[in-house]
């Protein structure tokens, strides 16, 4: 057994060699035959010995079983974002403004690094061992994908420790799919009559977000390391230290990297990468740039969002001239009907791009567009397609107005405008695109959470006549799913199973699910907690309903009348003929128990959204108006008159990164 034991741990060292030597370094040193070899042999060993078996063994990367689900994950030390510049003047001024900081008279060194356009991810090691890695999330809270990163070979399963290391070592980076990976992925989903993934970024992120690792070992993902999460216990000095101890452990660094010693340098490497942009192997938007010295980035420090010391340098949109052809008029889930651009068909950022979206008639009258107009679009970012203007000194005479419709483009049903909003609204409630709209938001994560049924698949049904509204789905059975097109017997298990799990939501769940105009999860969560029970709701009177925290006079009126209307009351009596059992949520005791947050302007490094649901999953709750209930007042940019009057009532505001310290203590 020692025998064995030895020549385990002789091959996975070879292994490991060749493995850096090929995904790391571009060097291989031996053929790819006698690599297949030696691995080979490595896993006949294992499999005739499990109990040799070690969680950094080369083998480990083939991917593990498939995981039911990927669970949250909170960053020791959050993973911020970046400031954005978008010129050379800017980045020269914030320069300036670091100069300024330092109350230096001179310029000091910097690291640029190419601005890959990949999936952020934190890799933790506990004694030079790979034990977790996640993604990055809200920067807060990410997603647990240990087990897909595992399958990445760039990512070292052990350190290769040259030099002694913190026993824990949390190091950042990038997952990226380069273009030739891409293309190749692509050619293969061709063959294999799968969708085509639109960009590398999305093909990257879907591999890692893959729920069988397998699948994620099936793609050629990369792993670039730009960090540490804790710096200063590395024992270097400075961003090119970490980078060179990093190179050391076994981590890529992505050779576009570059020491510069001022910012006339670094000005020179942006030039340069964005001349080189379209011929690297990897997509990139833009540079980043980082201080040298850790020294300085700790005087720097960092605010809720971003650290002082760093700046992402972005690319200039990509533009490109195309003819607006039609505009089409889509029905969304609360009938709000959006304009979209239908374009002549423009190739910009490696996309080809037919449509965006015009957001409303004021947006279309603001901006003078016509049909046929020669338009201007741009990807901002390289992500988002918009119309930025028409080019009216090439307009005919030819070009129409877009004329807005009068009743709705999927049922027939007369738009109605109100006068305090900027879009049509579709009020028939038995719309076929609300209906579509509204069921694939019922069974998304924050309502239902039915695993499997996407957008597609509602359609899919729908379209089959096998579901037309919320009861349908808990109805359905395996003999239904075996008729339609792609529907396996697994598919269809699994399916039915996640059915199952979601006959019992929480009342808030429910209240989110059922769609009620200005209910999102705040308020179902107020709404839920007043009326416990769908006969308490159905049962209460219109007073009662003014009496729900932060409700307000006309949601109160528009709720209350909802559940008066007889297709709403029908809705839930045959919910609960299909089975539907409310569970009590239980309020779990938390950090933020007892405390009441209201929050005004806009926060930086998350959206409203995903801050009202960190103050809940830690035991909080939160108002949507201010009361004598509220306890804290978060205040982020261009708060309105909520923050005066708390001043007032003397109640303790709480900036974004007060608020964030809250999260993660």
């Amino acid at each position: 057994m020692e025998e064995v034991a030895a020549r385990l741990a002789e091959l996975r060292r070879e292994i490991a060699h060749h493995s850096h030597r090929y995904y790391v370094l571009d060097a291989p040193l031996i053929a790819d035959g006698e690599y297949d070899r030696l691995f080979q042999e490595l896993l006949d060993l294992e499999a005739a010995h499990p109990e040799l078996v070690t969680e950094d063994s080369p083998s480990q990367r083939v991917g593990g079983a498939p995981v039911p689900e990927l669970h949250p994950v909170a960053h020791r030390y959050p993973m911020l974002s970046l400031d954005n510049v978008f010129s050379e003047d800017q980045l020269a001024e914030f320069s300036r403004r670091l100069v300024r900081q330092l109350a230096r008279d001179d310029d000091f060194a910097y690291m640029a690094e190419p601005k890959l356009d990949g999936l952020a991810v934190e890799l933790v090691y506990l004694e030079g061992v790979f034990s977790l890695g996640a993604t990055r999330g809200d920067g807060l809270v990410g997603e647990d994908v240990s087990a897909q990163l595992r399958t990445i070979p760039s990512i070292p399963l052990r350190l290769r420790q040259g030099r002694s290391l913190p026993h824990r070592l949390e190091v950042r980076g990038e997952v990226v799919l380069s273009r030739p990976g891409f293309e190749r992925l692509n050619r293969q989903r061709i063959e294999a009559g799968e969708e085509l993934f639109a960009n590398p970024r999305n093909a990257a992120a879907g591999s890692l977000r893959q729920l069988d690792p397998r699948v994620t070992a099936g793609r050629p993902l990369e792993f670039f390391v730009h960090g540490l999460a804790e710096p200063e216990n590395s024992g270097c000095a400075s961003q090119h230290e970490v980078l060179a101890l990093l190179s050391d452990c076994g981590f890529k660094v992505h050779p576009l990297v570059r020491h510069c010693d001022d910012l006339a340098v670094a000005q020179a490497h942006y030039r340069h990468l964005l001349a080189r942009r379209d011929e690297l192997d990897h997509e990139i938007d833009g540079m980043v740039l980082k201080v040298d010295s850790l020294t300085l980035q700790q005087r720097l420090g960092v605010t809720a969002r971003a650290p002082r010391w760093a700046v992402a340098c972005k690319f200039p949109a990509l533009q490109a001239t195309t003819v607006l052809r039609e505009v089409e008029f889509q029905v969304g889930r609360t009938g709000v009907v959006t304009p979209v651009a239908i374009l002549e068909p423009v190739a910009l950022a490696g996309v080809t791009v037919s449509r965006a979206t015009l957001h409303n008639l004021d947006e279309i009258a603001r901006k003078d567009l016509r049909l046929g107009d020669r338009v201007l679009v741009q990807r901002a970012g390289d992500v988002i397609p918009e119309v930025v203007q028409p080019m009216k000194e090439l307009r005919t005479g030819d070009e129409r107005d877009i004329v807005p419709p009068v009743r709705c483009p999927e049922c027939d049903h007369p738009l109605e405008r109100r006068e305090d909003e900027s879009a049509l609204r579709c009020v028939n409630v038995h719309c076929p695109a609300q209906r579509l709209h509204w069921l694939s938001y019922a069974v998304g994560r924050q309502c239902l959470d039915i695993e499997g049924l996407g957008g597609k698949n509602v359609a899919q049904l729908m379209q089959a006549g096998l579901v037309r509204d919320l009861p349908d789905i808990f109805s359905l059975r395996a003999e239904d799913l075996a008729s339609l097109d792609g529907w396996g017997e697994k598919s269809a298990a699994n399916l039915l199973a996640s059915i199952e799990l979601a006959r019992r939501p929480t009342m808030a769940r429910l209240l989110t699910a059922l769609g009620l105009r200005q209910v999102g999860e705040v308020m179902a969560a107020a709404l839920a907690r007043r009326f416990p029970t769908l006969e308490a709701l159905l049962a209460a009177e219109r007073e009662e309903f003014l009496l729900v925290e932060g409700i307000g006079v006309e949601r109160a009126e528009a709720v209350y009348n909802r559940c008066r209307e007889a297709d709403f009351v029908e809705l839930l009596d045959r919910l609960r003929q299909v089975g539907l059992e409310l569970r009590q949520q239980r309020q779990e005791a938390g950090p933020l128990s007892g405390r009441v947050f209201l929050f005004t302007g806009g926060l930086a490094g998350m959206s409203r959204d995903e801050a009202k649901r960190h103050v809940l999953a830690l035991g909080g709750q939160v108002a949507a108006t201010l009361s004598g209930a509220v306890t804290d007042v978060v205040v982020g940019d261009k708060p309105g008159s909520k923050a005066a009057r708390a001043v007032k009532l003397g109640l303790p505001l709480l900036d974004e990164g007060e608020f964030r310290a809250l999260l993660t203590r």
